[in-house]
């Protein structure tokens, strides 16, 4: 999967806040200890350092949502990222965004707590961060 579908289907999936250049995208995977799941339908992006994980990015193209994608690709991030020496994953998710926030519920990571006005919407208003933490 090249940098450029990685930030098409970001653009797609993230329609109401910047999404992540090709560029980006190139300079994140030339990254020590970051781990890439899944393909230009759905994916996860994100690293492990010092015993913890972060997801950065989740995206699932609009034309490919509500098919268990996000699940399988976030499965498989969990069990790449306990094999590269995670003993917990952390990451951010939008406080509105609830389909994102019931699939990270649903596999078991819980609040850990919240970042007000952390995203940035084309409009202009600001939406808080969950900041949500799984052990591995």
């Amino acid at each position: 999967m090249t940098s450029e579908e990685l930030a098409q289907t970001h653009a797609a999936a993230f329609s109401q806040t910047r999404p992540w250049s090709a560029e980006e995208f190139e300079s994140l995977l030339s990254q020590t200890g970051v781990i890439l799941c899944g393909d230009a339908k759905s994916f996860v992006l994100g690293r492990v350092i010092a015993g913890e994980a972060e997801v950065l990015t989740l995206a699932t193209h609009p034309d490919y949502q509500q098919q268990g994608l996000a699940q399988t690709q976030l499965e498989t991030f969990l069990v790449a990222a306990k094999a590269a020496g995670a003993d917990c994953v952390f990451l951010e998710v939008a406080a509105d965004n609830a389909p994102a926030t019931n699939l990270y519920l649903k596999n078991k990571f819980e609040n850990n707590g919240h970042r007000p006005h952390y995203y940035l919407r084309q409009d202009g208003t600001k939406i808080g961060a969950d900041v949500l933490r799984r052990a591995l």
